[in-house]
């Protein structure tokens, strides 16, 4: 990772933190998502809502989104072979609370040549509407396309249908071959 590419990443996460800063951050994580790490978010996150007196409708529309992310995050560090200590089968994941609305970050090193293939589903699923994303999902779910492509597909079709709002993301160049792939989903506390 060069000097241009480091300084520009701790831009990104600084300007991040200002924008978070405006939110309450429930929960950082940064190292290897497993299972049990999912585990302890979900039960983490359920204490914290319920003592929130937050819908039920909320808290489970939060915890969908929140398993959705990390299976994407552990999907793709799966098939990351760096040897590069830093990045190494590692994300972040993050959730914070604003007064109308939860952000579910996540975080994740992605090789370059994935990056068009990604940009075209993310742009087709924030072109539809409500009808649009119900079709495409049962047409991912008939053609029966779960390879790595089509399960992080569904799953973003999934966590759009469920938010009913546009995912937001970006690419942060590491190196040569490496990007790092950082999704934001948001939740309404109130709709």
């Amino acid at each position: 990772m060069d000097r241009k590419n480091i300084k520009g990443f701790l831009e990104f996460v600084y300007d991040f933190y200002k924008s978070m800063k405006a939110h309450e951050i429930t929960l950082v994580y940064e190292g290897e998502i497993t299972h049990q790490i999912t585990k302890a978010f979900t039960s983490l996150t359920e204490s914290n809502m319920a003592k929130d007196e937050e819908s039920n409708s909320v808290q489970k529309k939060v915890f969908h989104v929140m398993v959705e992310c990390l299976q994407n995050i552990s999907k793709h560090a799966d098939s990351f072979g760096s040897d590069d200590f830093l990045f190494a089968g590692r994300g972040i994941f993050m959730v914070s609370k604003g007064d109308s609305e939860y952000h579910v970050t996540t975080g994740n090193v992605i090789e370059n040549s994935k990056i068009e293939e990604l940009t075209q589903i993310l742009d087709h699923i924030n072109s539809l509407d409500k009808e649009g994303l119900k079709q495409l999902y049962k047409t991912q779910m008939r053609e029966g396309r779960l390879s790595e492509k089509g399960g992080a597909g569904l799953g973003f079709i999934d966590i759009a249908r469920k938010t009913g709002r546009k995912l937001e993301y970006h690419f942060l160049p590491i190196d040569e071959e490496n990007h790092f792939f950082v999704l934001t989903s948001t939740i309404s506390r109130t709709e």
